[in-house]
């Protein structure tokens, strides 16, 4: 496939940046992917090669943008199993396994749900990016859960704008060692990349990290250990198990950020996003996209709840 060459007039007594116009003008493609075309050199106003997202257009202008082709990308379609909750020609939502990684990644170049999902449904390929076909919003690999793919460029931009303006409802379920200092509450600390370890990340003060917040509440309490109900309002890299070993509360099983020595039988973090409320594109209507708790967590929490005198 040949580039395509797009050509826009600009009009307007109102300044506007430049990346917001191509949005509005340019519908079909998501604002990453034009912002992407711009920094890369792909778009020209009144015939000089603009790199600034941000660049304000205040007075009349012509703008071209060239859409390249597709980029021939590595990434082979694997026949992996899905468990689907729900599909239409916009979206993928899945219920994803525990060990599955969202996307490839140094160490993970297969077996990840986008080759799942490529092989699934083809249109996906170069949705949103050519490493990251469809991907909204992600979750770690030992998270199972609901998660979100866009079929289309347009269905891409609608639904990471709903992540981006915080307006998408996530409820979590986890099991934790200890218990939170209150039965409900709400953290705001931010978090970052912790100085001494690329893969871990921390609580941190807000000029040197990003602002995090999460909500839980009790669900259920143990002699040794609380299950909760989390809500996360920003979506930071490990968020839930970084928040919650911040309250000296680590997550059941987690490696990383919990206990040295497992204090349940269990493999993995006991984390699951159980519930996802989203518009999905050309609804009014909020849908609610629900999986529930895969069997290892299921049993580890029936053995408690064996054991508890209530």
């Amino acid at each position: 496939m040949s580039e395509q060459r797009i050509t826009l007039d600009f009009a307007s007594k109102d300044a506007q940046r430049l990346d917001l116009f191509l949005v509005d003008r340019l519908p079909d493609y998501s604002r990453s992917r034009l912002q992407s075309l711009i920094k890369a050199g792909h778009v020209v106003v009144d015939g000089a090669v603009t790199q600034k997202t941000g660049y304000k257009l205040d007075r009349d202008a012509q703008i071209e943008v060239v859409i390249p082709p597709v980029q021939v990308t590595d990434l082979v379609p694997e026949n992996i199993p899905l468990d689907i909750i729900f599909e239409n020609s916009d979206v993928l939502v899945v219920n994803k396994a525990a060990g599955m990684v969202v996307h490839p990644s140094p160490g993970h170049e297969t077996g990840t749900l986008v080759h799942a999902a490529l092989a699934h449904a083809p249109d996906l390929l170069g949705v949103g990016g050519v490493l990251r076909p469809g991907v909204v919003h992600r979750l770690d690999r030992d998270t199972s859960g609901v998660i979100i793919l866009a079929k289309s460029d347009k269905a891409h931009q609608f639904l990471q704008d709903q992540f981006r303006e915080r307006t998408t409802n996530k409820r979590y379920l986890t099991l934790v060692d200890g218990a939170p200092p209150t039965p409900e509450g709400r953290v705001e600390a931010a978090i970052g990349r912790e100085r001494n370890s690329r893969k871990k990340m921390a609580v941190v003060p807000l000029n040197k990290g990003r602002d995090a917040i999460s909500e839980y509440q009790t669900l259920q309490s143990f002699e040794q250990h609380t299950l909760l109900e989390v809500h996360p309002h920003t979506g930071r890299t490990h968020q839930i198990r970084v928040h919650m070993a911040f309250l000296n509360c680590p997550v059941v099983g987690d490696n990383l950020y919990g206990r040295r020595k497992t204090t349940l039988r269990i493999k993995r973090q006991f984390l699951h996003a159980a519930r996802l409320e989203i518009q999905l594109p050309g609804e009014a209507d909020t849908r609610a996209f629900e999986a529930t708790l895969p069997s290892d967590l299921q049993h580890a929490l029936d053995v408690l709840q064996r054991q508890s005198p209530n």
